[in-house]
């Protein structure tokens, strides 16, 4: 049977969120130095991009460099800074082609360089108008900092005590539009969450896979989303 065929296509996640772990793992298994895994998931990465396209998902958004990630060494930091600023030169207009809508989420940092938020912006304004998949990169994100960030707006918004709830919590996220996480995939046996969307997903299905992230593609994209729509989601009540 062909990957993800059960899929019901009226029933698709409105979103879902991925967390792309293994790069490392999958380089030291071949004797390659960590750089080169974060370089082979470039393919799993638009595969699957192109794969939620294909069967009309509205929402992916991916980990890409975590708030904790600056504490890898200078000079695997300094490859993923000009990786991702390489990738989105060369792969930013292909998926404008496909309609992709590319957003990003994140904490302003000094620390990254120029270049690297210069292309951000050129992607986002690239692709603004686009109205297909909404593809939402984590860039310099954490949750608890997105929570933190959320609620120092507020208070600079001078909204009163009895005024804050979820509803205006929401609007000072980084992205007030990005729908709940309907589904979260975390590839190479990991099981946590690694601070990651943590208000969006407080009622996501979470599959964990042992794949290694340079090797997953969209047929396990499809296969997640068979295994999310067998699941009976009750938000804390019961279904009769």
């Amino acid at each position: 049977m062909k990957r993800g065929a059960g899929i019901d296509v009226s029933r698709l996640p409105t979103h879902v969120a991925c967390v792309m772990d293994g790069n490392g793992r999958w380089a030291q298994a071949r004797g390659l130095p960590r750089t080169e895994g974060h370089a082979a998931g470039e393919e799993a990465l638009i595969d699957t991009v192109e794969g939620a396209a294909e069967i009309g998902l509205s929402w992916l958004t991916v980990y890409a460099f975590s708030t904790e990630n600056w504490r890898r060494p200078p000079s695997e930091v300094r490859f993923l800074m000009g990786f991702n600023e390489s990738l989105l030169v060369r792969r930013s207009r292909e998926l404008h082609e496909q309609n992709v809508r590319i957003r990003f989420v994140g904490r302003p940092d000094a620390r990254i360089p120029r270049r690297v938020r210069a292309r951000i912006d050129e992607a986002v304004e690239l692709t603004a108008a686009n109205t297909g998949l909404t593809f939402t990169v984590a860039f310099n994100y954490g949750g608890r900092a997105e929570i933190v960030d959320a609620a120092a707006g507020l208070v600079r918004a001078g909204v009163p005590a009895d005024e804050i709830d979820e509803a205006a919590l929401v609007k000072h996220l980084y992205d007030a539009e990005m729908p709940e996480v309907d589904l979260m995939i975390r590839t190479s046996g990991e099981n946590r969450l690694s601070n990651f969307l943590l208000w969006q997903m407080a009622y996501s299905e979470l599959v964990f896979t042992d794949t290694l992230w340079p090797d997953f593609r969209r047929g396990d994209l499809f296969d997640a989303i068979c295994i999310y729509q067998a699941r009976d989601r009750r938000f804390g009540g019961l279904n009769r």
